[in-house]
């Protein structure tokens, strides 16, 4: 892809500025639900991923990668991995 190859110049740096084409066109597919994906605060990670699993009377029960923690902000849909644009971004913490 040509933008695999725009990528080359900056070698083994690459892959941690942007996600390959084939890995951007799999989280283009990947199930993403902007209602229920989140991010928590974590004392050691600073922010983990999360799912809500379910909202009563004003709290929020989220399962998280690792652990509980109770501040939570919304998650951007995978595509948006590493884009070097961040004005395209739906949420901005």
């Amino acid at each position: 892809a040509s933008g695999d190859a725009e990528m080359a110049v900056f070698g083994e740096a690459a892959p941690y500025l942007r996600k390959s084409e084939k890995e951007r066109i799999a989280d283009q597919n990947k199930p993403f639900d902007a209602k229920t994906s989140v991010f928590v605060v974590h004392p050691k990670e600073s922010f983990v991923k999360g799912t809500i699993q379910s909202k009563e009377s004003g709290k929020v029960t989220v399962k998280t990668e690792a652990g509980e923690d109770d501040q939570i902000f919304s998650m951007n849909p995978p595509k948006y991995d590493k884009i070097e644009d961040m004005a395209m971004m739906t949420h901005l913490h």
